[in-house]
């Protein structure tokens, strides 16, 4: 594998069905994701061992993490310990978010690939 790619080129994944799908740049310690949110998509609560920090670079958020709510917009930031539960609500236009996680991310290797779908970020990327 190449030490360089697209964010277009690497594959999208199901991570909560059609209203949650991310790309990620996976290394041995750490995966980097781009994770897509579609209007008022809801991320269910839920907690994982991995770290978690992240970062809204398009649209807006409802993020609750151990029990304190925060709504975020681009530049807004998270940080989740590991094993903390988490869940969030879109904005009505949906979310564009970089996520950062240590251990990796191998629970989505078995995720569902979606084709043909272009990044909607950077602007001007896909829908």
């Amino acid at each position: 594998m190449s030490s360089f790619n697209d964010l277009a080129d690497l594959p999208l994944l199901a991570i909560w069905g059609e209203t949650v799908r991310a790309r990620r740049v996976q290394g041995e310690r750490i995966t980097l994701a781009v994770v897509e949110l579609a209007p008022n998509a809801v991320v269910p609560e839920h907690r994982h061992p991995a770290e978690q920090l992240g970062i809204v670079i398009k649209g807006r958020i409802r993020f609750t993490v151990d029990g304190e709510t925060r709504d975020l917009g681009p530049g807004g930031t998270w940080r989740i310990l590991g094993d903390r539960p988490h869940d969030v609500v879109a904005g009505p236009d949906g979310a564009v978010v970089i996520d950062v996680f240590t251990p990796i991310r191998d629970d989505w290797d078995d995720r569902e690939i979606v084709t043909g779908a272009a990044p909607r970020w950077p602007d001007g990327a896909g829908a």
